[in-house]
Parts: structure tokens; sequence; C-alpha cells
């Protein structure tokens, strides 16, 4: 809470999740004896105000004494402090402070606004459902989602009297063909926009969870191999699932493949001809043949065959069947698959890697952020608006709403429905706690809400608007009385509001007036410069020769410029003719560790002894002994930035304690040092 990083401050999401899930200490007090610790300009802060602070800060779980309790109430002042200040600036009503803080209350809020229970089922469910990979078959009756409760109907009989055709011995795929209205299921000819494809009499193929829309992935989960299951609608319509196979999870593998293409024709020689050169690569694979050569050699995938014939990781439900079963029989990395025929052509597969499904700890946090963007999250919604309701005894008058058919027309349906057409309706629709929502309010949801869209009859319509109404002012309830129902949610919600002031006047005040003010810091910096000295540091250069000749000579040039008090530049002048660089020479001034090859020599003029490194001969060339003198402010600017941001947050302290009375209670102090 007193820390002075951005980061803090600044990191959103998932610092956000970590402060919920910090344990917040207990105060070492009881309610019942709960005196007030600290004043602040007239502001009361009780001692378990305090020590709640405390506690949450003292990570390290120190012990709490006297001492330490009364070196953190220092800090907490100062904290209080600044924020008073900021409060008498009026920080909190800029906008953007109001937004950042609904950003973060928005993000804190999530939890206490959907059913834990229900997420955690969900969570457990999705890992367990990706243990497996299902084959299924499906029979689609289309129905639209918002249709008329009469072709509702029709659509539920006709899969009823399907999925007894099914019961009585018909085969599932010819149903399929016949009946199904998912195109798939029937052979589509060939156009100028694509080839002839074939159909696939209902077969679905593999797939696991988030794979389908989660009503069909709930009842084909469900349902036991081999059985067909109960009518099933989704968005799509209504549904027969037939669960052909059920095998452990195949997870994300990467492959390559030798692919040959079957003939369109479908004509015999054609046909052989395909086969027979699938049939000659896997003999040379068998023979020792590397994979790759036989790539470009035989496979007929150019996209793939430019990479080795490597494809994109995938999962279960992106390949036909009869290529996920290949690679099922692949147990390790570099083992290659017999000809596999699909309805494409032959595949020759090599199993590159594989990913298998990690365990609970490790998916938790990704099925969490997959659930919240499936429609399966609608479940926890639904809940939680139940338990809402059941909370703070919902009420609705159904004939009122029912009373609202009469005047909405179809023109809501092209967003141009107006309001005005309801203004004499003002009866009760619901409540919630002390909240009350009229037929004037639902007209105001309605004519907010309206888009361009299909037409339905009105009174579904009215039906489904006026539930997102109950719902969303359900949840709209909740969310205004967390402050009040949690009292660890409002704390945390103080501590942003409070931590989101402190930045923004600290950095006003303090961290960017230290980096923007440079007449102040060169003051600073001129007024305190023997706090910034060099020590004893040495003068010498380190010189680096290509091959034993060069070292030789520059060490010999080296002993003459030592003597004669001269630099490198001798050196190099005299052995580096023609643009050729035979000797480096790198002059610095070192402290004591910075190097410790120039640690170990004797810090006084002379050669160091030379060291080989391959065709590098190198030795240290000792010009002088600097003795300690002050530094320049550009040889020192971040430690002097970070000792005047030290000096202004002092200076405004004490300007701050100066200006508003700070009262302390040590009696309450004494109580919780005890």
């Amino acid at each position: 809470m007193l820390m002075k990083t951005r980061s803090f401050f600044r990191l959103k999401h998932a610092i956000l999740i970590g402060l919920l899930a910090l344990t917040l200490g207990g105060a070492r007090v009881s309610a019942q004896s709960d005196p007030v610790l600290l004043e602040v300009d007239g502001e009361k802060i009780a001692l378990s105000e305090f020590l709640r602070i405390y506690n949450k800060n003292n990570l390290r779980n120190e012990p709490t004494d006297r001492k330490a309790l009364e070196e953190y109430l220092e800090l907490y002042i100062n904290f209080r402090l600044k924020v008073r200040e900021a409060m008498e600036l009026k920080m909190d009503t800029v906008s953007a402070f109001r937004n950042e803080l609904n950003g973060y209350r928005d993000q804190l809020a999530e939890p206490y606004l959907t059913d834990k229970e229900v997420d955690e089922r969900l969570v457990q469910e999705a890992w367990d459902r990706l243990q497996y990979d299902i084959r299924a078959s499906h029979i689609l009756i289309k129905v639209n989602a918002d249709a008329a409760p009469e072709d509702t109907l029709r659509a539920w009989r006709r899969i009823l009297g399907l999925r007894e055709q099914i019961i009585k011995g018909k085969d599932f795929g010819d149903l399929a063909e016949e009946v199904s209205e998912d195109p798939s299921a029937r052979d589509r000819e060939a156009s100028r926009m694509s080839p002839a494809i074939k159909g696939n009499r209902g077969d679905l193929g593999y797939f696991t969870a988030f794979d389908m829309v989660y009503p069909f992935e709930s009842m084909a989960f469900s349902t036991p191999e081999g059985s067909v299951s109960r009518p099933v609608r989704t968005t799509y319509g209504y549904h027969l699932i037939k669960v052909t196979a059920r095998r452990p999870a195949m997870g994300r593998v990467h492959v390559a493949h030798i692919f040959v293409r079957y003939p369109e024709s479908g004509e015999d020689v054609e046909v052989a001809a395909a086969q027979a050169k699938i049939n000659e690569a896997w003999m040379k694979i068998q023979q020792g043949t590397p994979f790759d050569s036989l790539v470009e050699v035989y496979s007929e995938d150019k996209g793939s065959a430019k990479k080795g014939g490597m494809l994109s990781w995938f999962g279960s439900n992106r390949m036909v069947p009869a290529f996920i079963e290949a690679i099922a029989g692949l147990r390790e990395a570099g083992n290659v698959s017999a000809p596999v025929r699909t309805d494409y052509g032959w595949h020759i597969i090599k199993l590159l890697e594989r990913q298998p499904v990690g365990p609970f700890a490790k998916e938790e946090p990704g099925l969490r952020k997959r659930i919240a963007k499936d429609s399966r999250s609608n479940l926890s919604r639904e809940s939680f608006i139940e338990t809402v309701k059941q909370q703070y005894g919902f009420r609705e008058n159904l004939a009122a709403r029912d009373a609202f058919y009469a005047v909405v027309t179809d023109s809501v349906f092209f967003a141009r429905w107006k309001p005005e057409a309801a203004a004499h309706m003002q009866l009760p629709l619901f409540s919630i706690g002390d909240a009350q929502y009229t037929q004037a309010d639902l007209a105001a949801f309605i004519h907010q809400r309206q888009r361009n869209r299909t037409p339905l009859p009105i009174r579904e319509f009215v039906d489904e608007e006026y539930r997102e109404m109950v719902a969303e002012r359900c949840i709209d309830y909740k969310d205004a009385r967390l402050e009040k129902e949690y009292p660890e949610f409002k704390a945390l919600m103080q501590e942003y509001h409070d931590g989101i002031l402190l930045f923004e006047l600290t950095d006003q005040k303090v961290w960017g007036k230290a980096v923007k003010d440079t007449l102040g810091l060169e003051a600073y910096f001129n007024a305190h410069r023997q706090d910034y000295l060099w020590g004893e540091r040495l003068d010498a250069s380190v010189l680096r020769c290509t091959g034993a000749k060069a070292g030789a000579q520059a060490r010999k040039l080296a002993e003459k410029a030592v003597k004669k008090g001269q630099g490198p530049e001798s050196i190099t002048g005299r052995l580096n003719k023609k643009g050729v660089e035979v000797v480096k020479a790198d002059r610095r001034k070192y402290s004591r560790g910075d190097d410790a090859r120039i640690d170990a020599l004797p810090w006084t003029p002379g050669l160091g002894p030379s060291a080989v490194n391959g065709e590098e001969h190198s030795f240290v060339m000792v010009h002088a002994l600097l003795q300690p003198m002050p530094k320049e402010l550009p040889e020192c600017r971040g430690l002097v930035t970070a000792d005047y941001q030290t000096y202004l947050e002092k200076e405004w302290i004490r300007e701050l304690r100066q200006r508003y009375p700070v009262k302390v209670n040590a009696s309450a102090l004494d109580q919780a040092g005890r």
C-alpha cells in the first residue's frame, strides 16, 4: 500500500486477481475494543484499520512489537497525509482518476457477480472432458433460436420421429444423408468455385471440449458409445447425436506428412498409380531413406512440401478421422505411420511433437478464460441471478409485462420504435430489494437496445427483452451493494482509491519533478558534491593482439611506453598500418570491483601478465593510480536523481505535517503491541 513503484498501480489484471487472493491479516483487537489510533486533520482511523494494513504488508510475518508498529505508523501517517492532500486538491474528481478506479472496480467485482460453485464445476467439467476425444455423427433439423412456438413444436416432433426410426433399425448414416439439414451430410457437386465434395453422412469426426457449442458437447459426452442421444437443441436447431467412438485425448500434435492425391476421376489405372506411388515412398522409409528427402520427391501437398511436410499444430477436430486415428498409433516423436487413406488421398504421417492435456493446476487458468468467452458461462450467470432474486425478495407483475405487448410494433426490428408509444404506461413491473422498475423503464431498455434483426412475434420479443432487463438489473443491484455487504471488497477499493491518488500526487511532487526539474537537480548536486566521490581508480588499457608475434611486439613497445609515460596510442600507431588492425586498445578508468583481471593487478604503473585465448593475446597496461575525486553530474545522474527524490519527499512530508495536524493515541498503540 505504501509502495512507491509505478508497477503496483499500473499492472492491471494479474495484480488485481493477485490482490483478491491475498489473505487480509486479522487485527489483534476485538470489535468491542477498537479505539481510534490516529487522527489526520480530523479524519479518525481506528486501530483495527491500521492493523489490517500492517498485517497485510507484513509478508515475512515478522514479530509485531512496539518498535515495529511505531516505524510502520510513521510510514502510514505519511501515506495518510499525502492522500489528505490529494483530496484537498480534489484529484479524486478528475475524470481520468474516476475512469481508472472504475476500471479496477469492474475487475475486482467480477468474482462477486458469478456463482462460484457453478464456475468451479464448469472448470472441472471442462478439464475432465479434455481427457477424451469423441467421434460422433448427427442429424440436424434447423429451427431458429427465436422461432415461433409452432415452428419449434414442428421441428421437435420431426426430430422425435427420426429418432423413432433409428430405434426401429434405420441406419443413422442413411437417415442423415436423406434428411439432415446439415449440408455436409450429402455429396455436393463440383462448381466453378469448388470441387465436388463427398458427403460425410452426418459424421463430424473427432472433437473434445470447446470444439462444439456447449449443449451439443454436453449431450455428446453424456451419451454412451454406440448409442443415440435424446434430441438436444442448440442455436442451430434440434440434433440427434450418435457417439461412435470415445478414446483418450490426442492433445495437440505437430506432424509432417507425405501426401499423394486421390485421383478425382476415380479411374482404376490412376487409383492404382497413386497407391503404387505412396507404397514406393513407404518402402523407402522402411529401407532408411530420410523422411524429408522423400517429401521433396513424392508429396503433392505443395504448401507443406516446402517445409519438409510439416503441418501447423492442430487438435483432434481439425483433421478427418482416419488421419487422427493414424496419429493415435504413433507413440513417440519420430514415429512414422504406414500409408493412410482419407477422402483426399494417401498420407504417410510422421509425429514431430505432441502436447498432451496438462495437469489440472496448469490448465485451470486457461480453462477459466475459455469458459468466460464460451456460452457455458451463461450457466453461472443464470444461477447467480436466481440467487440474487431469492436473496433480495424479487417480485414481478407479469400482467404489466403482458400489457406491454400492445405498444411494441414491428418497427423495433428495424431500430425505429419510439418509447413515446408507452408514455402512458407507468405500472410497476418488478422489484429487487428496495429498487422498483416500471413499464417506462422497460420502454427505455428496449429503445436503447433495439437494432436491425430478424422479426419474430412481438410477445416473444418483449418476453426476451424483459428477461434480459431483469437479469441486468439483478446484477446491477448486487454490484451496487458490494461495498456494503463485503468489508474486504470495500477495504480493497479504498486501497485502490488511495493508492491511485498517492501515485499521481507523488509523481507530481517527487518522481516526475526530480526528472524534469533540471535546475533543482543541479542545485542539489552542487550543494552535495562531497557525497558523490570516486574512490581510488586505476587508469589502465587492455591491449588485445591477433597472434603471438603481434602480442610480443605490442608488449615490447608497451614496456617502453610505460617508462616514457606514453599511452596505448603509441603502440597502435606503430603496429596498425595500411588499415589492418593488429592490436586493439581499450583505455578506461577502473574502480575496484569493475573487472576481476584489473583487481588482481598491483595498482602501480607497469604491465600485467599476458593471457592467451586462441589467437588472441592480451595484457593490461597500467598508466596511473587516480586518487579520490568528486564526480561530475553526468557520471552519477541516476544516483543524484534518486537522492533528490528522497530530499523532495522529506521536504514535502515536512510541509504536510505543518499543514495538517496529526494526533496519535499512544495507549491504543500500546494495546496493539502487547
